[in-house]
């Protein structure tokens, strides 16, 4: 007789286990599903909101039509305040000017030049005029024409030593008299007279045709050759080769009794065919 209490209790208590089991799963399949769980969601805040408002946690919202209505009394009310209340009788009083209408031009100037407005304006008026001849006033007199044309005239040594170094360095280079050699070389300008102490052979270039290049160039006193450009543009890469070819050359120092300035040249390079 034992027996069948305890298999019916077993029975019960399996019935029970698989009630859970399927509830479980019935939660997990309701909560996993996006429709139900968003249903489910917006119940959920239906009431809270709900219990907040009865709770009077949350400030009630007030609905359209209630606002509307609100806006319309509230512009009403405005109507007959402004009906029967004269604002004019809160605003101050200015100063209105007089009516000009039956007096004449110069009456009405008159009375233009008289009012306060008027003068204000003219006070400051000559303020700014009186200010603006300050600042142009000079603190010290000019001299006068007359007395600046009696004034003997000054020389400026500065410039006559300059214009004698000028005048003397002309003189010299007119005297000097081109090289042989520099005449040879189709050399021309104030360096055709000066020396070349070094200048070496033309490095083999390979060119489809005979090409001359003409530089313009320019030697320190000590017989550098600084600077170098062609006189006429033509080939890119030979007017290159050609300056860099020039920069070798070696002139002779100037003489220290003579201007210690930069003297300048021109030459014809010629590229030949190898």
């Amino acid at each position: 007789m034992e027996k069948k209490p305890r298999r019916k209790r077993r029975w019960i208590s399996f019935l029970v286990a698989l009630l859970i089991v399927f509830l479980g799963f019935l939660t997990l399949v309701f909560f996993s599903i996006p429709p139900f769980r968003t249903l489910v969601e917006e119940r959920w805040e239906a009431l809270t909101r709900e219990s907040r408002r009865l709770l009077g946690w949350e400030k009630e919202e007030v609905p359209p039509e209630e606002k509307r209505i609100r806006s319309e009394v509230i512009l009403k009310k405005m109507d007959e305040a402004n009906a029967s209340q004269d604002w004019k009788t809160l605003a101050p009083e200015y100063p209105r000017p007089k009516k000009l209408e039956g007096e004449n031009e110069e009456e009405k100037m008159k009375s233009l030049k008289n009012s306060p407005e008027f003068k204000e304006i003219e006070k400051a008026l000559i303020e700014y005029l009186k200010q603006k001849e300050d600042m142009l006033t000079l603190e010290s007199p000019l001299p006068s024409l007359k007395g600046a044309s009696e004034l003997p005239p000054r020389k400026d040594k500065g410039a006559e030593k300059i214009m004698e170094e000028l005048l003397s360095s002309k003189e010299k280079t007119v005297s000097k008299k081109p090289l042989e050699e520099n005449l040879q070389l189709r050399i021309k300008g104030p360096l055709a007279a000066r020396k070349i102490l070094e200048r070496p052979s033309l490095p083999p270039i390979k060119v489809r045709v005979e090409t001359e290049i003409e530089l313009t160039f320019w030697v320190l006193p000590n017989g550098i050759v600084d600077r170098a450009i062609p006189s006429v543009k033509g080939d890119a890469e030979l007017e290159r080769l050609a300056i860099q070819y020039l920069k070798q050359w070696r002139f002779a120092p100037l003489p220290t009794d003579q201007p210690q300035v930069e003297e300048w040249g021109m030459i014809p390079i010629k590229f030949k065919l190898q």
